[in-house]
């Protein structure tokens, strides 16, 4: 059985650059990262954030200081260990970052925000492994801060999530509060997961973050808790027979003021041991 999210079925009023710029540069930084083959690592060691470092507790090897220290708290929120921790990412930035972006309103405004949730999420890894010399990377914790400002904001907001089992599929209508519930849940149950290589408490700490900050970076007429915009729960089977054929993807709703119209994560570490934030 699998879970996995579409779309919301939020209406925005704005065209979410931003977000989408920040997609794009992910997704770019990511294939400049494949086109290095070893050099990579490098990339990775001199990029992302590394606890020691970062509170000078040590130094890396001179190959690697690529920027100053401080500087990768920012630098590692672009970088991804693999395909599948780059597309969730993205995903998840896709369905609630443009709704983060509307709300906020200022263009500038949202990248102070994730930049600050992604900074955040860096150094609450950090603080709780100051000496650790492996080095952090992903827009996980930035992301997982626009999760928390996102159930907030819309936690009676439908996820439209396609669930299938075995050759049983069905979409259906979450209430963002379970999503994100589940998915803030899991990442405190995986604490205990030292060599899983994710960064639960980098998520945990971008989420914190959301949650706090969200009221101080919202525009002043965006309510809290705001009102659903379809059923919860709702089921639907043809659309999910579909897509398990492969003969339709949903389409991103286009979204307008006041309603949504559709058409009917010393010794150079091994790589699998960077923390993806």
């Amino acid at each position: 059985m699998f879970f996995f999210p579409l779309r919301d079925d939020n209406p925005t009023s704005t065209t979410p650059w931003v977000n989408w710029v920040i997609i794009a540069l992910c997704i770019f930084v990511f294939l400049v990262q494949l086109s290095q083959g070893a050099y990579n690592d490098v990339l990775i060691r001199g990029l992302g954030v590394t606890p020691a470092v970062l509170f000078g507790q040590d130094y890396l090897p001179f190959e690697y200081q690529l920027v100053p220290a401080w500087t990768t708290v920012l630098t590692s929120m672009f970088l991804h260990g693999g395909i599948m921790h780059l597309l969730g990412n993205m995903l998840y930035l896709w369905i609630f970052g443009d709704n983060i972006e509307d709300c906020v309103g200022s263009k500038s405004r949202y990248i102070a925000l994730y930049v600050c949730c992604g900074s955040a999420a860096a150094f609450a890894q950090s603080l709780v492994d100051p000496n650790s010399m492996i080095p952090m990377i992903g827009a996980s914790g930035a992301i997982a801060g626009m999760l928390g400002a996102y159930l907030v904001l819309h936690p009676r907001a439908n996820i439209i999530c396609l669930v299938g089992f075995f050759v049983f599929f069905r979409t259906i209508n979450v209430p963002a509060f379970l999503v994100l519930g589940g998915w803030i849940g899991l990442q405190f149950l995986n604490l205990g997961q030292v060599d899983s290589g994710v960064a639960y408490v980098a998520h945990i700490g971008g989420f914190i973050a959301g949650i706090i900050l969200i009221p101080f970076f919202k525009q002043p007429h965006v309510p809290l808790f705001d009102k659903p915009h379809s059923k919860a729960f709702k089921i639907d089977r043809v659309q999910a027979k579909e897509l398990a054929k492969g003969l339709h993807v949903p389409s991103m709703p286009r979204k307008q003021s006041g309603k949504t119209t559709e058409n009917k994560d010393d010794k150079e570490p091994p790589t699998k041991h960077h923390p993806w934030a």
